[in-house]
């Protein structure tokens, strides 16, 4: 069944309906979501006249409700007046009021199970006092959100979001990385569908500290963080300096980087790419992004690129099959039960319930109400059990 994916039009006044019609009018986009535009009909037909004329024949199967939403069609939601102004390029409260109302909406449909995952426009970050992560984090919790930026060949994360710079050290803290380490190994597993994720972790000075030399956060807060996170089972290395990290296509060696802050990881990111996307790592729903801001710049001049726009609802479809894929994985694991060797230390056996429980491993039997020689001898890893069908 095709997902129903809730696309917010962030700033009326940026480039969010230019992106988002483009993108779904173009490729195959029909053939594998239904999208939900939650905006306004009368504000979208300001913003389609500046377009070129392949783009000017659009017609809206305006609906009330996500569940009504139609296969093929451009279905839209009102969540803002008509008579909202629209003044292309210039930032205004608004339209920073007409960005909020459509999250707020898109959000209530989701959390009421109406659409499956949240694509959300640029929006100027007055509209929120601060930017969708942190509202998206306050609204649905999970275990701590990240932002991370998402490419083709490189995923950045972000220790400190959207930070002044001057207040970036007092963030960096070893029970902060710790944490952000565990909820991008997680994301990296679940959402992407890595089994044993590389995480190269950078430093915060230059130089990595030089010894401590420029700086002792490396030596005593970074390091130790990852080392904390190795014992957890968690394959993280560094720190790296980043500029030769970036520099000399290190960071190809890994499935993903964990920045300390902002601009360190998303400068060498949009260099590399600007069609990429932002993710919102650790959240119990799914969120995307274009990786671009409002374009002010650009708005209304037919110039705005959607292939970011376009990749965000591709990734969103991507990551609901990939967490449903982990999920049902592992809905029924094989159970396991500890025992001693023959020196007596302590290790873990694989229960063939097909021989225990006479053929059926869901008739749940207590560890200790199973017969010693009912348990096999042979002692493998859980990943490397032959089939019971021999």
């Amino acid at each position: 069944m095709k997902p129903t994916i809730a696309i917010t039009t962030g700033d009326t006044n940026g480039v969010g309906y230019e992106v988002i019609i483009k993108a779904l009018l173009e490729g195959h986009m029909f053939e594998l979501c239904k999208p939900v535009i939650y905006g306004n009909a009368v504000v979208a037909k300001h913003h389609i006249q500046t377009f070129g004329e392949e783009w000017r024949n659009i017609q809206w199967n305006t609906i009330d409700d996500p569940r009504q939403a139609k296969d093929g069609r451009l279905n839209l939601i009102s969540c803002y007046p008509d008579n909202t102004p629209v003044a292309l390029g210039t930032p205004s409260p608004e339209a920073n009021a007409a960005a909020k109302s459509s999250l707020e909406r898109a959000c209530k449909d989701l959390k009421e199970g109406g659409v499956q995952a949240l694509v959300t426009a640029p929006i100027n970050k007055e509209a929120l006092n601060g930017g969708h992560t942190e509202y998206l984090e306050k609204k649905f919790g999970g275990n701590g959100s990240l932002m991370m930026l998402c490419s083709e060949g490189l995923r950045v994360a972000l220790v400190c979001n959207h930070v002044a710079i001057a207040d970036i050290p007092s963030q960096i803290t070893e029970e902060r990385i710790l944490g952000k380490l565990n909820v991008l190994n997680q994301s990296l597993k679940r959402d992407f569908g890595m089994e044993k994720p590389r995480i190269a972790v950078l430093a915060l000075n230059p130089h990595a500290g030089d010894s401590g030399l420029l700086g002792k956060e490396e030596q005593e807060i970074i390091a130790p963080a990852i080392q904390k996170a190795n014992e957890q089972g968690i394959w993280a290395f560094g720190p790296y300096a980043s500029d030769g990290f970036f520099g000399s296509g290190h960071f190809t060696h890994f499935d993903a980087v964990l920045a300390m802050y902002h601009d360190q990881g998303l400068i060498p990111f949009k260099t590399l790419d600007m069609s990429g996307v932002n993710y919102t790592a650790g959240l119990d729903i799914v969120r995307t992004s274009p990786d671009h801001g409002t374009g002010y710049d650009i708005a209304g001049k037919d110039q705005a690129d959607p292939a970011s726009m376009r990749n965000a609802i591709y990734m969103a479809i991507d990551v609901l099959k990939a967490r449903a894929e982990y999920d049902e994985l592992r809905a029924n694991p094989l159970p396991f039960i500890e025992r001693e060797d023959k020196e007596g230390r302590p290790r873990r056996e694989f229960i063939d319930f097909k021989t225990t429980t006479g053929g059926n491993r869901f008739n749940q039997v207590p560890s200790d109400q199973v017969p010693s020689d009912q348990v096999p001898s042979d002692q493998v890893p859980s990943d490397q059990v032959p089939s019971t069908k021999e």
